[in-house]
């Protein structure tokens, strides 16, 4: 089998990547704050921001393709500590993809679809970049820096995802369950659209992205919802008390990160490409008894 690198193993994206991508490859993943056994995984406890480390992992591990997960992705926290992001989501982009250059190999990037405004959705991948936090910003200057440094590399931009959470990285879902399981109330935004799919799918169309993209490609779902919305329909498919969803506004929520109110994405190009995302409420049924 081909050797696959994945950053980021331990992170919700990586985690599920690397349990769907382990049928096909060998693979080794990267971990940092959260070491774990991933089984059927090679996994090396790593800080990708050394430079010299990373090169000899690269050397010691001759991978055949990389699909670089990791990244400091909370914009909340990007917003409040942004050196610390950048070494993470810029430095180590730029560096991951200087090496992949080097041996040549195919390398995917995932980036955000939170490097939009939220004024023009649908968006395509010809739409220009224009985040107005500080972790879209730095994903704009890692797709650039990457792009720069190595012409090849597929960038995939994704959605908000939810699905089966890793040990050390639950998704949004997991609070929204426990939440509403508690009887407590939870405020959910009727004004913010995503085009969510969860992180099987997701890590489904990086897969197809290392064998077939170029450049840049979404990988959203097939339909926009607001997290109101997701959030019903989600406690009507895992039956879940609903009582406790109330509607609110992104002005009614202080945070960090200013949130653009629609970044959901057009994703054509990959379904044009074999990507298939299944519907929201199938996703969620598939998860039932698993969350």
């Amino acid at each position: 089998m081909k050797k696959l690198l994945i950053t980021g193993a331990s992170g919700f994206l990586g985690w599920n990547l690397c349990h769907i991508a382990r049928k096909e490859w060998d693979i080794c993943g990267t971990t940092f704050s959260h070491a774990l056994d991933i089984p059927g995984v090679t996994t090396r406890s790593l800080d990708l921001r050394d430079f010299e480390a990373l090169k000899q992992l690269f050397a010691e591990v001759k991978p055949d393709a990389v699909v670089h997960a990791a990244a400091c992705s909370k914009p909340n926290y990007c917003q409040n500590h942004p050196n610390e992001a950048y070494g993470m989501n810029v430095t180590v982009t730029r560096n991951i993809a200087g090496l992949c250059a080097d041996a040549e190999i195919p390398c995917v990037f995932t980036s955000t679809d939170l490097i939009f405004d939220g004024l023009n959705a649908p968006y395509k991948e010809t739409h220009s970049p224009n985040p107005i936090c500080i972790y879209g910003e730095q994903k704009v200057i890692a797709e650039e820096s990457a792009r720069s440094r190595y012409p090849k590399i597929a960038i995939c931009r994704m959605p908000v995802m939810f699905g089966l959470p890793s040990p050390a990285s639950p998704s949004f879902l997991q609070g929204f369950i426990r939440t509403l399981r508690e009887g407590k109330e939870i405020a959910l935004f009727t004004d913010e659209y995503r085009s969510s799919v969860s992180a099987s799918t997701a890590a489904k169309g990086l897969l197809l992205a290392l064998e077939k993209a170029k450049g840049t490609i979404h990988l959203g779902g097939k339909e926009r919802l607001s997290r109101y919305d997701f959030g019903r329909l989600m406690a009507e498919v895992l039956e879940l008390p609903s009582t406790g969803i109330k509607a609110c506004l992104q002005k009614d929520v202080k945070m960090s990160a200013p949130r653009p109110s629609d970044v959901s994405l057009d994703s054509s190009k990959a379904f044009d490409l074999g990507y298939n995302p299944p519907l929201i409420r199938e996703e969620l049924e598939q998860l039932k008894g698993k969350v």
